[in-house]
């Protein structure tokens, strides 16, 4: 692997996209027919433009999911299963992330800890590895998971300083080495540190994947909170001045994104609602909705950030109950992996 590789943008043409099917031994059991009623939005939405790799629990749990979606009407002709262990289902933080190099597409498979050893991982961790790949799976002795990061396919990486440099990650690698370690696997030239933003409810550190996203490659799209009796106020104007210097000084265009209204459980702790958790696949971009008055400016903006494709709102007030959303269910793997 001496070749230089190059990290792949979440647009690049893809196989499909890998999600982790819900069942009553997984967090989920107190929500479940909330929970697979997304998730079979979503395996919609996906099937009707390209594969769809569901793992699930044993063969009877895959054939109960692919009556479910025949039922349904999906394209079941291009529904994989695969029946393995998972801890949860948040496929974007254990699924690989794809690289490519000399032409060729490798999965690099980074270590996955239970966003700092908050919940258990071992079988997340283990999943790629349990799976069949068409292109080399690359072990990585780092802690990453691919809510952290994105980028814009041309050697600019986007995360948080909150998320890669928490010590509940790579606790012996400070910024220099993570720095490092990024250039060497993924191909990047420059890491784009955001010193803030953050959701309440949040149980990752503040992912990139719910605060900023790329849509093409001079194109960022972004949370931003304009109610200053907002609890993020203070972070999220302090991420947006960020933004904005950052677009001044790389030519980007932004896209601000409402902020959904607050959104609470039944304990009232306040759940992770956000537009920027979206998913783009061929053809489409998949975005969370949230049934309240901000959904239609959220789809309005990402209209005309993505002219070219399809904009289909998805209810995730399940997957915020369990404070997560789209983009963190699931991850597009490129085309050749299967």
């Amino acid at each position: 692997m001496s070749a230089q590789p190059h990290l792949l943008p979440e647009w690049h043409p893809q196989w499909g996209v890998m999600i982790a099917w819900p069942h009553a031994d997984t967090d989920w059991a107190g929500i479940l027919p909330a929970a697979e009623a997304t998730y079979t939005a979503i395996a919609e939405a996906v099937l009707d433009r390209e594969h769809l790799l569901v793992l699930c629990k044993d063969a009877a749990h895959g054939d109960s999911i692919k009556q479910h979606l025949v039922e349904q009407g999906a394209n079941v002709a291009r529904l994989h299963l695969r029946a393995l262990p998972y801890n949860d289902t948040w496929a974007r933080d254990f699924g690989p992330i794809a690289i490519s190099r000399a032409g060729t597409t490798h999965l690099l498979d980074f270590t996955f800890n239970g966003w700092g050893g908050k919940f258990a991982a071992d079988d997340d961790n283990a999943a790629n590895g349990r799976l069949d790949w068409q292109v080399p799976r690359v072990p990585v002795d780092l802690v990453l998971e691919g809510g952290s990061i994105d980028t814009d396919g041309h050697g600019n990486l986007l995360t948080t300083r909150h998320c890669l440099l928490n010590p509940n990650r790579n606790p012996s690698l400070d910024q220099a080495a993570i720095e490092t370690r990024l250039r060497e696997l993924l191909g990047v030239k420059h890491i784009w540190w955001l010193e803030n933003g953050h959701l309440e409810g949040d149980d990752t550190d503040a992912h990139v994947d719910t605060l900023a996203r790329f849509c093409n490659a001079r194109t960022i799209a972004y949370v931003q909170c304009t109610d200053a009796s907002d609890s993020h106020y203070e972070a999220l104007h302090a991420m947006e001045q960020e933004l904005f210097a950052l677009a001044g000084r790389e030519q980007i265009d932004l896209v601000p994104l409402p902020m959904p209204p607050a959104q609470f459980d039944e304990a009232g702790e306040r759940l992770p609602a956000t537009y920027a958790n979206f998913l783009i696949i061929n053809g489409a971009v998949l975005v969370p909705v949230y049934d309240c008055d901000t959904d239609a400016s959220a789809l309005d903006q990402l209209a005309d950030a993505f002219p070219d494709r399809d904009i289909i709102g998805i209810d995730c007030r399940p997957l915020i109950a369990q404070h997560g959303s789209l983009h963190c269910v699931t991850m597009q793997l490129p085309e050749g992996v299967r």
